[in-house]
């Protein structure tokens, strides 16, 4: 019996080392699912006390959310992001956001008063990309009444300390690109950029009207007594958010 070629060990090797990568990669991200608490460690940024509101932050699983809630998200996305889904080939269909929207995979972190009512949240998850661990916002949603006030930006903050923390190599969102006030809020405000993945450069806009951004988490100098820098983060403005379309 011959021998193996070196071409065909070559090819076994990568497939090892591309099913232990993607084994890595499943296993943070069973990690960060397993939290009870994604923002135990960030206590402080559990109140939002400027512009004029005093809110609590707290981050949950969908699961953990009573109907009510759940209710309350799926209408403020259906008023902030109705009309720019039936401007695009995605089209709106209620029940295929309200399924998106309570899917057992997703996290919230949502912002109330001192009454209780929600004002914002984030719809985001972490998942696995093109082989990478990342934490992807599906939505971001603010009620007219809070927008432009740092808001929206302080909660694009907590998600990228949440990814920090949790391992993951970016975040992820898609916009539509006739969203102009999101799109640049994202990338101008909070220096988002073109993911790798994106191919919307490369098709007519009526194939692809949306973009995926990204920015990438950075990984903690080592000092030298082992100790890991500070991670990056940034502070609040006065961008508008109304939301941005979900993981295409």
């Amino acid at each position: 019996m011959g021998r193996k070629s070196a071409k065909g060990k070559e090819r076994k090797m990568r497939r090892k080392e591309e099913s232990a990568k993607l084994a890595a990669s499943q296993a943070i991200v069973d990690s960060a699912n397993s939290l009870e608490d994604p923002m135990e460690s960030l206590a402080p940024f559990k109140k939002f006390d400027r512009n004029g509101l005093n809110l609590i932050i707290e981050c949950v699983r969908v699961t953990e959310l009573d109907r009510d809630t759940t209710d309350w998200a799926f209408n403020l996305t259906k008023v902030n992001m109705q009309d720019l889904y039936e401007s695009s080939s995605w089209g709106w269909k209620d029940r295929d956001k309200k399924e998106e929207l309570t899917d057992d995979r997703a996290w919230y972190v949502i912002a109330r008063n001192l009454d209780g009512q929600a004002v914002a949240f984030v719809h985001m998850r972490f998942d696995i990309d093109y082989d990478d661990e990342v934490l992807y916002c599906y939505e971001i949603q603010l009620m007219k009444e809070v927008q432009r006030k740092g808001l929206g930006k302080f909660l694009m903050q907590i998600l990228g300390l949440i990814a920090h923390k949790t391992n993951m190599k970016k975040v992820m969102l898609t916009v539509f690109k006739n969203n102009i006030a999101s799109s640049e809020f994202f990338k101008k405000v909070l220096k988002y950029e073109i993911d790798e993945t994106d191919q919307s450069s490369q098709y007519p806009l009526d194939d692809y009207d949306y973009e995926i951004l990204s920015k990438q988490i950075k990984i903690p100098k080592k000092t030298s007594e082992g100790q890991a820098g500070s991670s990056n983060g940034t502070s609040t403005s006065n961008a508008k958010v109304n939301g941005t379309p979900t993981k295409a």
